[in-house]
């Protein structure tokens, strides 16, 4: 190995997957643990020592063979290096798998057409703890990572024609400034015009295509030729770059725009890693502020909350039995909802942020209503989020009390966090809930929590008797309790005669011994129903 180069670390193997997973890297083998860091990059070279620093991630330039990654592996996993990087297509046999499992050393293929000095600016920037400021500036093809006008500035040269670029959505993201001059197309495709270029399977062949694709001229681009060129990550389109010509652009011009579109791929990845800074660092003020202590005021200050009532919700991702996600998946889809939620919150109030912590998205929405209506009208926002978001995890949104000013914060995530817990224990039947919605639920989830007592007493005799006899007399207290005594709404819910449901209590009473005229019995019992059955649904 060459000298590793240095870094501050760490990022870990889940956040590296989250940022650059399905875009520039894929996993060949190994697992990727949530609790793995990445906190020094080493390029492999075989005519020196095939030693990588403790947690390094390796740049495996030139292997191609599965032996040697073998080998490589083996070897990486004696001196502590967390993963190891090839250039794809690569395959992974049986052999190789076992070893990237034995090592302990997860095998990834990085996508064609990027660089593995582009490859290595990226590690460094996931690595890098703090702000950009803390970080020598990257760049990408001479140009400052991430600014994609001054990329749109430098193809527009090359090509001599007005250049612009937008996401995989359409929206505008940059343009040259002869397209600023010109704007033959109002820089931005008009909405109806857009709809028209998806239905005749435009953007489809456009997105297949490894080739720029010539769009025919038309009234909505001002009978200007356009070509357009897909921006891609491995498999993912990452946008479009869309130029402008009177005339079909020339081999050369080809050339050039098709490296030009593997250049601005990376400044669009780097984009999402900067963008993740901002948002940790948010998260990082959010997180004092919600707990509370000496560096809450600054850090609320930081993020423009001011003394004013507000209320905090808390939004979890539940993932179902049937659609489990692997860690960085699950990471992924985390920040992609809080990202939404966070604009939803926006749009309710500018002074509103959102912070990722740990598995929660906090929101912090100021408010200016009663607190009444103000806990009403957030659950109002809270339900028209989950009507609008999609997402293959099931999300929940606990709703905290309204508090006057911001050192009060830390009690309103408290009620929040505790109505999330209620309603991801999946005891109540909705995914939004305010604390005083499920007080009950929450102090039995507390004390079932605190409690490893089974069923004792009238309890534990009455479900032995059902256990060998076939019998319901379990069900039968517990309809009557529900029921408050009555007998004839208990047996209705029983589907039973009212005299066979009489008989059924008396037997309750004699087989668990239990004296149903004593109001302490009755709470004993009815209390050991309730955190059984709480219990058994968690």
């Amino acid at each position: 190995m060459r000298a590793a180069m240095n870094h501050r670390p760490q990022a870990s193997l889940v956040h590296v997957m989250e940022e650059l997973g399905g875009t520039l890297l894929e996993v060949v083998a190994g697992e990727v643990s949530a609790d793995r860091t990445i906190e020094a990059v080493a390029i492999h070279d075989p005519r020196d020592e095939p030693e990588a620093p403790r947690n390094a991630i390796v740049l495996g330039v030139g292997l191609e063979q599965s032996d040697d990654v073998v080998q490589v592996l083996t070897r990486l996993g004696l001196s502590g290096a967390a993963g190891l990087v090839v250039r794809a297509p690569f395959a992974a046999d049986d052999e190789l798998r076992a070893a990237a499992h034995r090592a302990g050393v997860v095998l990834f293929s990085l996508s064609p057409g990027t660089t593995w000095a582009h490859l290595a600016g990226l590690f460094r920037a996931l690595m890098t703890p703090g702000g950009p400021d803390d970080a020598r500036p990257v760049t990408f093809g001479g140009i400052l990572a991430g600014d994609l006008f001054a990329m749109a500035n430098a193809i527009a040269a090359l090509l001599e024609a007005p250049v612009t670029i937008e996401d995989r959505n359409s929206q505008l993201l940059a343009f040259s400034h002869a397209q600023e001059s010109a704007a033959p197309r109002g820089r931005q495709l008009p909405p109806h015009y857009t709809r028209l270029l998806e239905e005749t399977g435009v953007f489809q062949e456009i997105s297949r295509s490894d080739d720029p694709v010539e769009v025919a001229p038309s009234s909505e681009t001002a009978d200007s030729r356009r070509t357009v060129m897909a921006v891609r990550a491995g498999d993912e389109v990452l946008g479009t770059i869309w130029v402008a010509s009177p005339a079909p652009l020339s081999e050369e011009h080809v050339r050039v725009l098709r490296d030009s579109a593997k250049l601005v791929a990376m400044h669009m990845v780097w984009q999402r890693t900067d963008a993740d800074v901002e948002r940790r660092l948010r998260a990082d003020q959010l997180r004092s502020v919600l707990d509370g202590g000496p560096t809450a005021a600054e850090a609320a200050r930081r993020l423009g909350l001011r003394e004013e009532p507000a209320v905090v919700l808390a939004l979890s991702l539940h993932a179902p039995a049937t659609d489990q996600l692997p860690h960085a998946a699950l990471a992924a889809e985390r920040k992609r909802v809080a990202d939404a939620f966070s604009v939803h919150l926006l749009f309710a109030h500018p002074r509103s942020t959102v912070g990722l912590i740990g598995e929660v998205a906090y929101g912090v929405l100021p408010v200016t209503a009663t607190t009444t209506d103000a806990e009403e009208s957030a659950v109002r926002l809270a339900n028209e989020f989950l009507t609008r978001v999609r997402s293959s995890q099931q999300p929940f949104i606990g709703i905290g009390s309204v508090v006057q000013e911001t050192a009060q914060l830390p009690r309103s995530r408290s009620s929040a966090d505790r109505a999330l817990r209620v309603l991801r224990a999946g005891v109540a039947e909705r995914q939004v809930a305010r604390l005083e919605d499920v007080h009950a639920e929450s102090l039995l989830l507390e004390l079932a929590g605190s409690s490893r007592d089974v069923p004792s007493g009238p309890l534990a005799r009455l479900m032995a008797y059902d256990d060998s006899h076939q019998a319901s007399l379990v069900d039968t207290l517990r309809a009557w309790l529900d029921a408050m005594g009555d007998v004839t709404l208990a047996s209705a819910a029983m589907f039973v005669h009212q005299n066979t449901f009489r008989y059924r209590l008396r037997r309750v009473a004699e087989v668990g011994r239990l004296d149903l005229d004593d109001p302490n019995a009755r709470f004993a019992v009815q209390l050991q129903l309730r955190l059984l059955a709480i219990t058994t649904e968690r």
